[in-house]
């Protein structure tokens, strides 16, 4: 009983440093997030700032071969994804959220480092996938899913001037993906759930990410200009979509490089 306990308590632990590796990028960024508030930044602007900062952390992560040439090339795709759904979600006719700081890395009104706020996401998913060995059962729909992908990302378009499909679009996820379930490795135990879990767990988790970035002023929603307020419920919705976005990418880029690899 005692050895059970012991290995239980072991694999929890090691479950913990191996999430941490697996968001060091999102991790760090966030670091200087809170940092940015409170120490000196040598005439930079804020925003500034976190955009240079976040483009070091990548040069050190694949300096220290922390992260490959393929992972960093996700995360310039999911910066890219991210920053022209910014562009469009801070339209002044649109006014989702704002960006209030000065900033000389701008396109528009949008920092450039809120592209990798996106690429962290990316990020976490592609680390995990390697970290915990991550297997996947019952998930064939590979065509399906890249449709599925390309429709949820046009509805955060659409849905403000025609019907908002996200109801469908999450019931679409789980017919998709609820026979699909994901294995994972902490040491040499496998653990496995259903897919659409682990996609609530990481938004949830991000959606609780976003409270705190929103606090320290990474970006506002109209009713936090005049005095913080939690991030309302209904974002994680809109994150767990970003999430299949981000997965459904990932997935497909490693199942490809794998296709060639076994042609080659």
């Amino acid at each position: 009983m005692k050895e059970k306990y012991t290995f239980q308590i072991k694999e929890f632990l090691i479950f913990g440093i191996k999430q941490a590796r697996a968001a060091i990028f999102a991790g760090s960024f966030f670091v200087l997030l809170f940092l940015s508030n409170h120490i000196p930044l040598f005439g930079f602007a804020r925003y500034d700032f976190l955009f240079l900062a976040a483009i070091g952390i990548q040069i050190i992560l694949y300096v220290t071969k922390l992260e490959t040439k393929d992972e960093v090339k996700v995360i310039f795709l999911f910066h890219i994804i991210g920053l022209v759904l910014e562009l469009y979600k801070t339209n002044p006719a649109i006014g989702s959220w704002s960006y209030p700081e000065a900033g000389f890395f701008k396109i528009a009104t949008v920092p450039l480092y809120s592209g990798f706020m996106y690429a962290a996401i990316g990020s976490y998913i592609s680390q995990a996938w390697k970290v915990f060995k991550l297997e996947f059962v019952n998930y064939r729909h590979y065509v399906l899913s890249v449709l599925l992908c390309f429709l949820i990302y046009l509805n955060f378009f659409t849905n403000h001037f025609v019907y908002d499909f996200r109801v469908f679009l999450i019931i679409a996820v789980f017919i998709l993906f609820w026979q699909t379930k994901v294995y994972f490795t902490v040491t040499e135990a496998k653990y496995s759930m259903p897919l659409p879990v682990s996609f609530i767990l990481i938004a949830f988790f991000v959606w609780v990410a976003e409270n705190i970035s929103t606090y320290f002023g990474a970006w506002q929603y109209p009713n936090q200009i005049h005095e913080w307020t939690a991030v309302s419920t209904q974002k994680i919705t809109s994150w767990f979509l970003m999430v299949i976005i981000s997965f459904i990418i990932v997935a497909y880029l490693k199942h490809f490089k794998k296709d060639i690899l076994k042609k080659s």
